[in-house]
């Protein structure tokens, strides 16, 4: 029997990639050291010298989230990849989980844990709202939630949320906290241990300007405690960490167990990311973010445009947020600035999706272009 394959098509065409300048919520222009590293010959996932490079990542991690812990990692994928493991890996169905939504982060936290079958409570704000302290231990007493979820930098709102004391309340009502930084990891202040932030992740390609594919996070001691004391599996077998304390050597044991295929060139570039920042210093990264967002705040004010967040002190120095002008057409005026100017802006996310449009503060880059 004679078989017809099919075409081929486009595939015969090389591949095309046009240049952008990326200013939405990410991912961002990756700097060319980045990709150089990304673009380096491939080694062995288990190779010693692949762990070598899986050292340096961890150490990079604790140091732009200001921890000690030992159980410190770079899940292989997105910043959904580190969120789902968070829940999977410290909730067991039927627990209680609190979630702070004002928002799409905390909807997709809310989402993700009822889907595992926890018994999930929500608070809920406008998007851009902010949780006062009193409310959150409040919310706590009530539910009793083995989790709460809290997103610090809220790039669907470009909201920097407050941090300081709830880490506390957390220790305080036995609940483990939990802490979203994908989109203000490198541009806003946080400190893992000294706010008692029990888990924490981020996504490698916002303000860490590294590709997408990589998220780092990290478990303190009281997080352990709850996940690898578990009466039941973690719903997925990929996001186990009792597989992948493992894989990252944070186990204690004398041999690295195969588990999956990591993303080799991913985490090139997450180390390379990483590395920069380590050069430059967290403060000094801080500081210029704040710099060059509050230098694009001005230059939107001087427009007539009103800022989405009008407390300066809580606004996420990656994202801003302006609100859509009355009378215009947001996704027209984004088609617009992306037909003539070749820049990517976006519109919010979720809830917030009417009522903002949103801008990353990718630093240099806006700079250049505004010169």
């Amino acid at each position: 029997m004679q078989r017809t394959l099919f075409r081929r098509g486009c595939m015969l065409r090389p591949l095309e990639v046009p240049f952008r300048y990326l200013f939405g919520p990410g991912p961002s222009n990756v700097p060319p050291r980045v990709l150089a590293a990304g673009g380096r010959g491939i080694i062995g996932h288990l190779h010693p010298e692949m762990y070598e490079i899986m050292n340096d990542i961890k150490k990079g991690i604790q140091y732009a989230f200001q921890t000690q812990n030992n159980m410190t990692i770079a899940m292989s994928g997105s910043g959904h990849a580190a969120m789902e493991c968070a829940v999977f890996n410290t909730v067991e169905p039927g627990e209680s989980v609190l979630v702070a939504v004002n928002g799409i982060w905390g909807e997709r936290v809310a989402e993700i844990a009822e889907r595992m079958g926890a018994n999930v409570h929500i608070m809920v704000k406008a998007p851009g709202g902010v949780f006062s302290n009193g409310e959150i231990e409040k919310a706590l007493a009530k539910h009793k939630p083995v989790l709460f979820f809290l997103t610090h930098g809220e790039s669907s709102a470009g909201l920097a949320h407050p941090v300081d004391g709830i880490g506390d309340l957390c220790r305080k009502h036995n609940t483990l906290f939990l802490v979203d930084t994908v989109a203000s990891l490198g541009a806003s202040p946080i400190f893992m241990d000294q706010q008692n932030i029990d888990i924490l992740y981020t996504g490698s390609q916002k303000a860490l300007n590294a590709p997408p594919g990589t998220a780092p996070i990290s478990f303190n001691e009281r997080a352990c405690q709850k996940m690898f004391n578990r009466k039941t599996k973690p719903v997925s077998y990929l996001f186990d960490m009792a597989h992948l304390s493992n894989y990252w050597g944070n186990d204690g044991q004398p041999a690295r167990l195969y588990h999956h295929t990591g993303p080799v060139s991913g985490f090139f570039s997450l180390r390379e990311s990483l590395a920069i920042l380590a050069e430059k210093g967290l403060e000094e990264s801080w500081r210029h973010h704040r710099e060059v967002a509050g230098y694009l705040w001005k230059g939107l004010e001087d427009m007539g445009l009103k800022l989405f967040i009008q407390n300066k002190d809580l606004r996420l120095p990656s994202v801003t947020t302006i609100a859509i002008p009355e009378g215009y057409n947001w996704r027209e005026m984004l088609q617009y600035i992306m037909k003539h100017h070749n820049m990517e802006m976006t519109g919010g996310l979720g809830p917030s999706t009417a009522n903002c449009l949103c801008i990353t503060t990718n630093m240099k880059m806006f700079i250049n272009h505004c010169i």
